[in-house]
């Protein structure tokens, strides 16, 4: 039996509107972006106004958009959020990404909704119970490898969605803590102040200090793209970017990286498809190490014991140059390939470990002159250099616009009073444009063939390309190349407008409700913040709410955080790794200006928790 094809979808972060463009137009399927309130970054909000207009420009092509409402809500910000759900609804988006389960008790539009990967998917019983209650799609966790999501697939049929690249959280999503207890700042209502990204020293229980001003929770970005293709068969349907909080040329690059290496994946299966319609052209090379990163890991995708930290620095180094090989008194010179440009931006570690800029003044071939005193940079040979921004990369990806196109086949013919053009496209739209116009009698007759080919495969700085011009006109007719032109310009707005309306999103169907929570009990770690959430799961089978609504702040003894990554595996301390030492069984803290926390670490789990230290 034919096995149905599968639709994979690229879905791109979008700070704004512009950002949301710039995904559209470099390749993504869907974007998913903050409305005016309630998203998990709250820096990143946008008004229902901008959301229309991107919605119309993501229909064009067959994409979608998708709104993150991906907080937790009190009693009294309920029935704001629900009235928000409504005006998006209205706007046309295509789905809404949530954390909050109250919204599910509540007077809800016919709107799809995705579990956002707050809500802790880690679990094939709880990402099924999520199927089972309505949602469509479900974000998982970002630390699962992918014998973990074989198992969530072969016990659900939902869409999965899964992080590729981008920034990584520290802890489980969802389940951070730190920043609500220690700076009254909740990372699940948007408002996270990255303690993961502080400097720590790390002591044992006696007061010995282990490592000192390190950035010990600071995590490499993540980079999937060498694993796309393993992780779409292990069954993950949407692929996803970080970086609702990162610039329209960081968009731009990463969106179009992916698109480019996913399409070579898509050219040589027949059982899969794109999720969206286009096709993308490049002026320039993508490459994900010219835009921000801190380095590359491959997370947990394929070993649970992964080295994924840099405790050095928590700033994008960018892409490794080389190493230098002379330092003089206002210039130095690097050992690299890659043409480097005045007004470049490098990077180096430093003496103590931070990363140290440069900026190019003039660039001489290999050689470089800086605009700062060498002497006071701390440049020595041997070092490695880095460039965290590369100005003639950055030029082109400013001009980098309309790279996405869609094909059309159009007929041209003659009807009383005037032409009649006809276009269809591959998604089977067809839209008919008739022009009043007198033709008048040919002075050389059969050319009028070539005039109107010549004047409607013109399509530069529209969507569309001309694929094929049929000619149906006699021969003895004749109509100037303003005709023709006119005539495509009208024809090519008409089709864009009936390619929204087809492309427009469709009720949801009426959700089901036959979950059962998969224990009997929630509690803190659950995120209940108002009494429908928590109706919710009595609804669904929960007995034991006593510490539901409890906060964390609340608690003296809560779990800050909880990690996959661990620092004794970071530091080659892990007990489970061949060959690492094991000098640090004994109790650990980590240190910094806000407490001292507590370490604690599940090795038959591979987890790691942080809490505070009890006085």
């Amino acid at each position: 039996m034919k096995s149905a094809v599968r639709k994979i979808e690229l879905l791109a972060p979008a700070k704004n509107l512009s950002c949301g463009i710039a995904a559209i137009n470099h390749g993504a399927d869907a974007v998913y972006i903050g409305g005016p309130g309630f998203s998990a970054r709250a820096a990143a909000a946008n008004s229902i106004e901008d959301i229309a207009q991107l919605v119309r420009h993501a229909h064009l092509f067959g994409a979608k958009v998708y709104v993150a409402l991906n907080t937790i809500f009190t009693d009294s910000e309920l029935a704001s959020a629900v009235t928000l759900c409504h005006s998006l609804y209205n706007a046309g988006v295509d789905a809404l990404i949530i954390q909050d389960t109250g919204l599910l008790q509540s007077d809800l539009t016919p709107i799809p909704l995705h579990s956002s990967t707050q809500m802790n998917n880690r679990t094939p019983e709880r990402v099924r119970f999520w199927e089972d209650v309505g949602f469509e799609q479900v974000v998982l966790a970002r630390e699962l490898s992918l014998e973990q999501i074989r198992k969530i697939r072969e016990k659900s049929s939902v869409i999965l969605e899964f992080f590729v690249h981008g920034a990584l959280c520290v802890s489980y999503s969802g389940q951070c803590y730190i920043s609500e207890v220690m700076a009254g700042r909740s990372a699940n209502r948007g408002e996270c102040a990255q303690f993961c990204r502080h400097k720590f020293d790390l002591k044992d229980h006696t007061g010995n200090i282990l490592a000192k001003d390190s950035y010990l929770l600071s995590l490499k970005d993540l980079d999937l793209s060498s694993h796309l293709e393993a992780l779409i068969d292990a069954g993950i349907g949407s692929l996803k970017i970080e970086g609702r909080l990162k610039d329209e040329n960081y968009v731009k690059n990463v969106t179009a990286h992916y698109r480019r290496t996913l399409d070579l994946i898509l050219g040589k299966r027949s059982d899969l498809v794109a999720a969206a319609s286009g096709r993308c052209n490049f002026d320039f090379v993508p490459d994900p190490l010219k835009s921000f990163n801190r380095g590359q890991t491959d997370y947990f995708i394929q070993d649970q014991r992964n080295v994924v930290g840099d405790p050095r620095s928590p700033k994008s180094k960018g892409q490794y140059l080389g190493r230098v090989l002379r330092v003089d008194k206002s210039s130095f010179t690097v050992d690299t390939v890659h043409n480097i440009a005045n007004g470049d931006g490098l990077c180096f570690y430093g003496g103590k470990n931070d990363l140290v800029g440069i900026r190019v003044n003039r660039a001489d071939g290999n050689t470089l002159y800086p605009k700062d005193e060498v002497a006071r940079l701390g440049l020595r040979v041997g070092m490695e250099l880095y460039r965290n921004s590369d100005s003639a990369f950055n030029k082109q990806l400013n001009r980098s616009e309309q790279c996405r196109t869609i094909s059309l086949d159009v007929i041209v013919s003659d009807i009383d009073g005037g032409l009649l053009l006809t276009a269809w496209d591959s998604d089977g739209v067809r839209s008919e444009t008739r022009l009043e116009v007198a033709g008048q009698r040919a002075k050389n007759p059969g050319t009028i063939g070539q005039v109107a080919e010549k004047q409607l495969k013109k399509s530069g700085g529209t969507v569309f390309t001309v694929n094929n011009v049929e000619v149906n006109l006699p021969s003895e007719l004749f109509f100037a190349s303003a005709v023709f032109n006119d005539l495509r310009r009208k024809a090519f707005d008409n089709h864009q407008q009936l390619r929204i309306a087809h492309f427009r999103s469709k009720p949801a169907p009426p959700r089901k409700d036959t979950g059962i929570w998969p224990v009997d009990h929630v509690d803190y770690l659950d995120n209940i913040r108002n009494t429908k959430a928590l109706e919710f799961y009595q609804k669904h089978g929960v007995t034991e709410t006593s510490s539901a609504l409890v906060a964390a702040a609340e608690l003296k003894d809560a779990t800050l955080m909880t990690t996959k990554y661990c620092i004794k595996a970071q530091l080659g301390r892990c007990p489970k790794i061949k060959g690492s030492l094991r000098d640090m069984d004994r109790p650990l803290l980590l240190a910094d200006n806000t407490g001292e926390y507590a370490l604690d670490f599940d090795c038959k789990k591979c987890e790691m928790q942080l809490r505070l230290k009890k006085p």
